[in-house]
C-alpha cells in the first residue's frame, strides 16, 4: 500500500474491518504465505486478514531484537513490543482481541470473566476473575495476586521504574501509598479491594472513563507476593499464561516452553500453537533483516520494520508480496527539554520548530514507505485527531527566516550549541537525527549527536532528568505509540506533568503546563464519548503551543513475513506490529 494523503489513514482503518478473522477458527494452511482463501498472499495482506492460517501445533517460533528489553518483568516494562510479547506468559484483566483488522482493537476479557463494571461516575470499577486459572506452580491465581501486581508496578520506582503510572495517579490515596516494599502492611493500598478471591474493585479519586484500556496493561498480570524479588523478579517470572521461562540470560536471550498448568478452558483468546519460543537480544538490526529474508527467524521482535538500507531488497518484485506496510499509530518526534537552557525559553523552542526540515527527515527515514510528515502530536489513526499545522513551512522544508526571528527573540541571534540524543542501535533514528542536525546548522544551532542504547534510553539517559540536565541534552529523538488508541491513551504519559519521573519516564521534555494537565484531567472524566474525543484535539493544540516537541513522522512499519511464519496478522493495538499471541510456525 503506497502512502496517500493523511485522510487516507482513516479510510484504511475502516477498510480493515472488512475481512477480520480470528486464528482459532482457521483451517490448516499450506505453509506458503497463503491467505484464508488458499491464494498466494499479496503485499499488505496481513493488514486485513490472517496470512498463512494454520491450526498446526508444535515447532519453535524465533524472535530477534537489536537491543535488550526495558524488562521482561510484566510490571516493569513500557516498550510496545514487550507489552505484546509478555502476553505469552502473563494474563492481564482485559486484553485486545487477537484478530485481524479492526477486530483486533476490540477489548475482550482475559483474566477477568467480563469487561469492568463501572459505577455511574466512572470512579469505581469491578472485575470478576475466572476460576481455575493457575500459576506455573499449580497455585490458583487470586484477586490478591492482581492487586499486588498493580502495587509493585506503580508504587515502587526504587525497584521498578519503567512502566506507566496511571494507577498511582488515579487511585484514591495513590499519592500517599509508599508501595509494597516500603509499606509493610500486607493489606496494601486501601483503594484496591479484594472482597473475595475472585473479585477486585478499584476505587478512583477521579473519573477515568477509559479504565478498561488501563486493565489491558501488563501491570495487571498477577504476581504472587511470596515469589516477588523486586527488580530481581525478572530472573524468575512466575507464569500465568500458556508459556513459562525455561531460561533467561539477561542481555542475551530467553526461552519459553509450554506451561503445563495452563488450561485452555480458562483462556479463550490464546491459541498457544508453538511448543517453544526463543528470543535473542543484541543482534545487529541489518542482520535481523537478513535472517528474516533467509527464513532463519520468524519475527523481528522490535516490530518497527526493516531498516531503510534494506528496503530495496524487500520491495523488489520477488519479495514484496511478503511485506506489510501498516500505519503504526505512532509518532516519531523531537523532544525539546523545557529545563535545559536555552530551551527553557519558549522562543528558542519555536526557533527549532521552524528550523527543522521535516521533508529531509522523512527521506532520511526511508521516504513515504516509512511514514507521512507530521504536524500534530496525535496521529490521524488515533481517536481525537484534529488536523492543523501551527508551525507550517513551505513543502515541510523549514523556514530559516522565521527560525532566526525566534532566535533573536530568545536573545540567541547567532545561535548556540546543544546536544541531541538518539538510540545507537536504531540506524533510522540516527539518520533522522543527522538530518535534523543539518537543518539546525543552517540557522546557527550546532547540535552534537549523542548515542545511547535503546534498552536503557529512558531509565538512564533521555528519560532520566538528572542525566538530561547534567549533560545538557536539549534535544532528544524519541517515538511514541498510543497506550490505547484514544487521545488520552496517546498523550497522557508524554505531556502530563504528573508523568515526569526521576527515571524511566516518557515525558522527556519535562512539560508541566497547567492548561495541558487540566485538559487531560477534564477529558478523561467526561463520560460522553463525543465530548471526550473533541477534548483530545484541543489538548493537542495546547501542547503544540508550548513548542516542546517537534512532530516529525506519522510512522509506518515495513514488515516482512518469512515463508515459515503462520497465522500472521498486524495488530493496531500494538503499534502496527504483528500479533505475537497468534504467530506460529510451519517448521517442525
Amino acid at each position: 500500500m503506497k502512502t496517500k494523503k493523511v485522510s487516507a489513514v482513516l479510510a484504511t482503518a475502516l477498510a480493515l474491518a472488512l475481512t477480520a478473522s480470528a486464528c482459532g477458527d482457521s483451517d490448516d494452511g499450506d505453509g506458503d504465505n497463503n491467505n484464508k482463501n488458499g491464494k498466494k498472499a499479496a503485499a499488505d495482506a496481513a493488514l486485513e486478514s490472517i496470512v498463512n492460517p494454520s491450526s498446526k501445533k508444535g515447532g519453535t517460533v524465533t524472535f530477534e531484537h537489536s537491543d535488550v528489553p526495558d524488562s521482561l518483568d510484566p510490571g516493569n516494562n513500557y516498550y510496545g513490543w514487550v507489552q505484546n510479547f509478555s502476553r505469552l506468559y502473563g494474563r492481564s484483566l482485559v486484553s485486545f482481541k487477537p484478530a485481524a483488522g479492526a477486530e483486533g482493537l476490540e477489548l475482550v476479557p482475559d483474566l477477568a470473566e467480563s469487561l469492568g463494571q463501572p459505577s455511574a461516575d466512572a470512579k469505581t470499577w469491578t472485575y470478576k476473575l475466572r476460576k481455575g486459572v493457575k500459576f506455573e506452580d499449580g497455585t490458583e491465581v487470586t484477586s490478591k495476586d492482581v492487586k499486588y501486581a498493580v502495587e509493585r508496578s506503580n508504587f515502587a520506582p526504587e525497584a521498578l521504574s519503567n512502566g506507566p503510572t496511571y494507577f498511582k495517579a488515579y487511585l484514591e490515596g495513590g499519592d500517599k501509598y509508599k508501595g509494597p516494599y516500603k509499606d509493610k502492611n500486607p493489606e496494601g493500598i486501601a483503594s484496591i479491594q479484594t472482597p473475595d478471591d475472585h473479585t477486585i474493585v478499584f476505587k478512583l479519586a477521579k473519573p477515568f472513563a477509559d479504565f478498561d484500556y488501563l486493565a489491558t496493561f501488563n501491570q495487571t498480570m498477577p504476581v504472587p507476593r511470596a515469589k516477588d524479588k523486586g527488580a530481581a523478579y525478572v530472573q524468575n517470572i512466575v507464569s500465568s499464561g500458556p508459556y513459562k521461562f525455561e531460561s533467561y540470560n539477561e542481555g542475551r536471550s530467553a526461552v519459553l516452553v509450554r506451561n503445563d498448568q495452563w488450561d485452555k478452558s480458562t483462556d479463550p483468546i490464546r491459541p498457544a500453537l508453538p511448543d517453544r519460543i526463543e528470543i535473542k537480544f543484541k543482534v545487529n538490526p541489518t542482520t535481523v533483516d537478513q535472517h528474516l529474508l533467509n527464513d532463519r527467524i520468524t519475527v523481528d521482535a522490535a516490530g518497527t520494520g526493516v531498516q531503510s538500507k534494506n528496503q530495496p531488497k524487500v520491495l523488489k518484485a520477488s519479495e514484496k508480496d511478503q511485506t506489510d506496510n501498516p500505519y503504526a499509530g505512532a509518532l516519531s518526534y523531537l523532544a525539546i527539554s523545557t529545563k535545559v537552557a536555552p530551551f527553557d525559553n519558549i522562543e528558542c523552542r519555536k526557533a527549532v520548530q521552524y528550523a527543522v526540515d521535516k521533508a529531509s527527515v522523512q527521506q532520511a527515514l526511508g521516504g513515504d514507505t516509512k511514514g507521512d510528515v507530521a504536524s500534530t502530536m496525535l496521529p490521524p489513526s488515533v481517536n481525537g485527531y484534529a488536523k492543523f499545522d501551527m508551525y507550517a513551512t513551505d513543502g515541510n522544508k523549514g523556514d530559516e527566516a522565521k527560525a532566526k526571528e525566534h532566535l533573536a527573540a530568545c536573545k540567541q541571534p547567532n545561535g548556540f550549541t546543544t546536544n541531541l540524543s538518539a538510540r545507537a542501535d536504531r540506524p533510522d533514528e540516527i539518520a533522522m537525527a543527522t538530518a535534523i542536525k543539518a537543518s539546525l546548522e543552517k540557522v546557527g544551532i550546532k547540535a552534537e549527536i549523542k548515542q545511547f542504547p535503546s534498552g536503557k534510553y529512558f531509565t538512564n539517559f533521555a528519560g532520566n532528568p538528572s542525566y538530561v540536565h547534567e549533560h545538557k541534552l536539549g534535544l532528544m529523538m524519541t517515538a511514541w505509540g498510543a497506550d490505547w488508541p484514544t487521545g488520552f491513551g496517546f498523550l497522557d504519559q508524554i505531556v502530563n506533568g504528573a508523568a515526569i519521573k526521576p527515571s524511566g519516564g516518557n515525558n522527556i521534555q519535562e512539560l508541566d503546563d497547567p492548561k495541558v494537565n487540566q485538559g487531560l484531567s477534564d477529558g478523561i472524566g467526561m463520560t460522553d464519548a463525543a465530548e471526550r474525543t473533541k477534548k483530545w484535539g484541543e489538548v493537542d493544540k495546547l501542547v503544540m503551543e508550548t513548542a516542546s516537541a517537534v512532530p516529525l513522522i506519522y510512522r509506518k512499519n515495513l514488515l516482512y513475513r518469512p515463508d515459515s511464519a503462520a497465522n500472521v496478522t498486524v495488530t493496531q493495538a500494538y503499534l502496527g506490529m504483528y500479533d505475537y499471541l497468534l504467530i506460529s510456525t510451519n517448521k517442525n
